[in-house]
C-alpha cells in the first residue's frame, strides 16, 4: 500500500490511516503471543498427561514439591487472568 502524502492528505485521513496501521500491528502481536501461549499450554497438558514424566513408583516428596511450585506459578497466572486472589478487587 502507498503511504499517504502528509502535505496533500487531510489530517483526519492521516490519523485514520495511522490508527488502522497501529491496530493491524497490535492484532499481529496479539496473534503471535496467543500462539506462543497456546503452544506452552499444549506442552504442559502433554506433560501432565504423562504424569510429569514420573512413574508412579518413583513419586516422592521432591516430585510433589515440584508440582506445588508449578501450581503456584500457574495460580499467579490464573488469578491475574480472572481477577482472583491478590488480583481480586
Amino acid at each position: 500500500m502507498t503511504r499517504l502524502n502528509p502535505r496533500t492528505t487531510p489530517r483526519h485521513q492521516l490519523r485514520a490511516e495511522k490508527t488502522r496501521r497501529n491496530h493491524e500491528a497490535a492484532l499481529a502481536a496479539f496473534t503471535a503471543k496467543k500462539a506462543e501461549i497456546d503452544e506452552m499450554l499444549a506442552r504442559l497438558q502433554a506433560l501432565s498427561d504423562d504424569h510429569f514424566n514420573c512413574p508412579p513408583d518413583e513419586i516422592g516428596w521432591a516430585v510433589v514439591g515440584s508440582l506445588e511450585h508449578y501450581a503456584g506459578l500457574l495460580r499467579r497466572i490464573t488469578d491475574s487472568a480472572f481477577g482472583e486472589g491478590e488480583y481480586d478487587e
